[in-house]
C-alpha cells in the first residue's frame, strides 16, 4: 500500500500501479457519465508525457474524478487526505490506483517529497493549492505546489472545476451531477537556475499561478475565483508559458 512503503519503493511499484491503472482507468470513464456530466475544454493544454502537474481549485469530492475522467490519453495521480484510505470501497480504489496520503493541517515533508519523486518519474500529478475544498470560491494558496514543482521541473497545467459544487443536491433528485474542466495554459516557474528558492519567491510564483487558474475560470463562474477575483493582478515574471504537444480534442464525456 502506498502509505505502507518507503518513497523508493512506492516510486518503483509505479509500473505494477500502471497495470492496474490501465484497467481500471477506462472502467472509470465508462462509469462516469452515469452520474455526472463531465464538459471538457482546453485538454490539448495537457502534455501527453513528462512531469507535469494539475493544479485545480477545489469545490467538491467528484473534483479529482472528474479530472481523472477527463484525461483519457494519462493516468492522473492524486494526494488524498489520509482518512479517506480508510474507508472501506474508496479507500480500497485509492490504494490499488496508487494514490498517495497526505495529512492535513501539517507540514507533511513526506508528502511533499514523495510528490517531487513521482514527478521527476514523469507521473501526471493532481494537487488542489488550497489543500482542502472551498466551493464559495479560492482561496489563499499554500506554497507546496511551487516548492514541488520548481524541484522537478515540472510544467503546470491550470485545471479549473466549475458547476460542481451542488453534485450533492443533483444526485439527491435523481439527476446527473455537473463538472465543467478547463485546462488553461502550461507553464513552468523560473527559478533563474537556483537550486535553492526562497519563502518569498514561492509565494510569488503560487500567487501567479493562482491567477493563471482564475484566468482559466469562465467568466460565467467568476464567482469561483474568490481570492483571485481581480484578475488584473495577473503577473508572469515568476512564470514561462510553455508548448503541449496536441493531445487530442474532447468536449465532454458520454
Amino acid at each position: 500500500m502506498p502509505q505502507e512503503l518507503s518513497i523508493e519503493e512506492y516510486i518503483a511499484r509505479q509500473p505494477q500501479y500502471d497495470k492496474a491503472r490501465r484497467i481500471m482507468h477506462p472502467l472509470l470513464r465508462a462509469l462516469v457519465p452515469a452520474f455526472c456530466k463531465v464538459e471538457v475544454a482546453g485538454l490539448e493544454n495537457v502534455p501527453r508525457h513528462g512531469p507535469t502537474c494539475l493544479m485545480i481549485n477545489h469545490v467538491s469530492y467528484l473534483d479529482p474524478i472528474a479530472v481523472t475522467a477527463a484525461v483519457s490519453f494519462r493516468h492522473t495521480i492524486s494526494l488524498s487526505k489520509a482518512e479517506n484510505f480508510n474507508i472501506p470501497v474508496a479507500g480500497w480504489f485509492l490504494r490499488r490506483w496508487g494514490h498517495y496520503p497526505i495529512q492535513r493541517g501539517q507540514y507533511d515533508r513526506r508528502a511533499l517529497l514523495q510528490t517531487i519523486e513521482l514527478l521527476k518519474s514523469g507521473q501526471l500529478v493532481l494537487m488542489a493549492p488550497e489543500g482542502t475544498r472551498h466551493p464559495g470560491g479560492m482561496q489563499a494558496a499554500k506554497v507546496g505546489l511551487a516548492y514541488v514543482a520548481s524541484k522537478a521541473n515540472a510544467v503546470i497545467v491550470p485545471a479549473a472545476i466549475c458547476g460542481a459544487e451542488d453534485w450533492r443536491q443533483r444526485l439527491k433528485g435523481l439527476r446527473r451531477a455537473y463538472a465543467k474542466v478547463v485546462f488553461g495554459k502550461p507553464f513552468r516557474f523560473r527559478s533563474d537556475g537556483r537550486k535553492r528558492v526562497s519563502r518569498d519567491a514561492l509565494a510569488q510564483m503560487i500567487t501567479q499561478a493562482m491567477y493563471q487558474l482564475a484566468l482559466a475560470i469562465p467568466d460565467e463562474y467568476a464567482y469561483l475565483r474568490g481570492h483571485y477575483s481581480d484578475i488584473e493582478k495577473a503577473r508572469t515574471d515568476r512564470i514561462e508559458f510553455v508548448d503541449a504537444p496536441v493531445a487530442c480534442s474532447l468536449s465532454a464525456l458520454p
